[in-house]
């Protein structure tokens, strides 16, 4: 009798301890799965950069084409919230912030790219994880152990080192404000994606009402830019006709990638590349929001700034433009900080 009891208990014993031991090996497998959303979100966010780079090089207007982006970015999530049957709860109205933040924030970009130097814009934006980090931190207790911390140390530092120029100068600083403003913008989007999953709103929603916003947003501005250039063309008509002369106005001349002697992309070209690049933004969007909701905030800020290094790729095999010494490096410590990440990021 004692014998077949001591059976018993070492049979649950066993049991217990091969339960516990794959309910570890399955937290560990969750653990890292942010590591995973966050990779693909990276390399859909560098295509979608590759595109932006691609387009920067057209003649058409930017706040259009970002309108059809943010447009496709809205249908696509409006769709799948019916087709899943998503609860549309007041959480999922944190969406309309992240559009707001988006919309800001790439607005600040562009200007500072216009006004200031490139390369410091592109660097005061590869920070924002470092401002998600510390709010993180502050706002949820979020803490990085002594490997995520280097790793997150390395990560950063490969994409600063990969956006460097020699041309930085402490003396020129045209445009910081803009870059810094854009870089707390980016920030506070992660930050409202973040919380999003803490409020455990649905992403399909909450993802339609942040696209359905920027596209909003976009659209107004494109429409008052179209009604300023309208304007000064008919100016500019009535001056002329007044004096008896002739004029020419392009279209949308407004914008600073048009090269001379060449012909705007029509409205309609511009809007439906936009949709096109749109399918990227959405879909690293999603990927972004679930590694949120599985990870720490500033890890996965930090893991998706590398996408940066999708588009180096593309400007070094497509573009045929050389990798610099720093660059070669920047890539490197990303690579290792990435490995870290998987070794120790659990």
């Amino acid at each position: 009798m004692l014998q077949t009891k001591s059976v018993r208990l070492d049979m649950i014993g066993s049991i217990m301890f091969i339960v516990r031991t794959g309910w570890i090996k399955e937290r560990g497998l969750l653990a890292l799965m942010w590591l995973t959303y966050s990779v693909f979100a990276a390399i859909c966010f560098g295509l979608r950069g590759i595109l932006y780079h691609w387009t920067s090089q057209k003649p058409l207007n930017r706040n259009l084409l970002l309108c059809g982006t943010f447009s496709m970015g809205a249908i696509i999530n409006g769709i799948c919230a019916l087709a899943f049957s998503s609860s549309w709860t007041m959480a999922a109205l944190i969406g309309i912030q992240m559009g707001l933040f988006s919309f800001g924030a790439n607005a600040s970009m562009f200007k500072g790219f216009a006004v200031g130097k490139a390369s410091l814009v592109a660097i005061l934006t590869a920070l924002p994880s470092v401002v998600v980090v510390i709010v993180a931190f502050g706002l949820w207790r979020e803490k990085l152990h002594a490997m995520q911390l280097i790793a997150f140390v390395v990560i950063v530092g490969g994409v600063l080192l990969v956006r460097m120029s020699n041309d930085i100068s402490l003396r020129n600083l045209q445009g910081a404000q803009w870059g810094v403003l854009a870089m707390l913008l980016f920030a506070a989007n992660d930050l409202s994606g973040k919380w999003s999953t803490m409020m455990e709103a649905d992403l399909f929603p909450t993802m339609f009402f942040m696209f359905v916003t920027g596209a909003a947003c976009f659209g107004i501005w494109w429409l008052r830019d179209l009604q300023s250039e309208r304007g000064k063309q008919a100016r500019s008509l009535q001056s002329l006709s007044a004096a008896g002369g002739e004029v020419r106005v392009s279209q949308h001349a407004s914008n600073r990638f048009a090269a001379p002697n060449t012909s705007m992309w029509s409205d309609k070209r511009t809007f439906l590349v936009g949709l096109a690049v749109g399918t990227t933004n959405a879909v690293g969007m999603m990927l972004i929001i679930t590694a949120f909701d599985l990870g720490k905030a500033g890890l996965v800020s930090a893991v998706t700034a590398l996408n940066v290094l999708i588009v180096l790729l593309y400007t070094r095999f497509v573009v045929k433009e050389k990798f610099t010494k720093a660059e070669i490096t920047g890539i490197s410590l990303a690579f290792a900080g990435i490995l870290l990440m998987r070794l120790f990021g659990a």
